[in-house]
């Protein structure tokens, strides 16, 4: 009998506790809450300009910034001078950027060249690396940025007559060789990073 009281016992207390276990879950369910939403991003859009081209835009002439009446046949020569610009837009990207430009290739330059950027003379446009750069913040009310650069083939140059002569004996010879003066202008643009300032 013993055993047979032990064995229903056990089986009470197996039973209660299936129907402890039971309720303690369905009340935890019945309490229970879940919630769902969507998640998504919107990805900021890129979009940097160069002279109104986003690829590549028209190559700049220099005969094209001088009085024609000054000279003819789509030349250069001492005495001429005009500018250039170069215009930035970032004003349909939504992200921070740094930007540089700089020049490269330049060959055939004339001696006697020199370029003015921000009331500072420069003998080489490369000269211009680094004075040509900046960052443009994706809160900013314009987002655009000119450049213009002055150039200026200067004759009758020189601290002395005999410099001046020198020089004028330079322009001559430059003149008569035909030069072919080139230039390459590289315009970077790249998503400014988080951790910079």
């Amino acid at each position: 009998m013993k055993k047979k009281a032990k064995k229903i016992l056990k089986l009470l207390c197996a039973l209660l506790l299936l129907v402890a276990v039971g309720t303690g879950g369905y009340t935890y369910a019945k309490y229970r809450t879940a919630v769902t939403s969507e998640g998504g991003l919107d990805v900021a859009k890129w979009s940097f300009k160069i002279n109104g081209e986003t690829e590549q835009f028209e190559n700049i002439q220099l005969i094209n910034t001088v009085d024609e009446r000054l000279l003819g046949n789509g030349k250069i020569a001492p005495g001429s001078g005009g500018s250039f610009t170069i215009n930035l837009d970032a004003s349909e990207t939504d992200v921070a950027l740094n930007y540089s430009i700089r020049f490269e290739n330049e060959q055939n330059k004339p001696t006697n060249i020199v370029f003015i950027y921000n009331g500072q003379e420069f003998k080489s446009l490369k000269d211009l690396t680094g004075y040509l750069s900046g960052a443009i913040y994706a809160d900013e009310q314009d987002k655009t940025r000119e450049y213009i650069i002055d150039w200026n083939w200067k004759y009758q140059t020189g601290a002395n007559e005999a410099e001046k002569e020198a020089n004028d004996l330079i322009d001559t010879e430059e003149g008569m060789s035909g030069l072919d003066y080139t230039f390459d202008i590289v315009v970077t643009a790249n998503q400014k990073q988080l951790e910079e300032n």
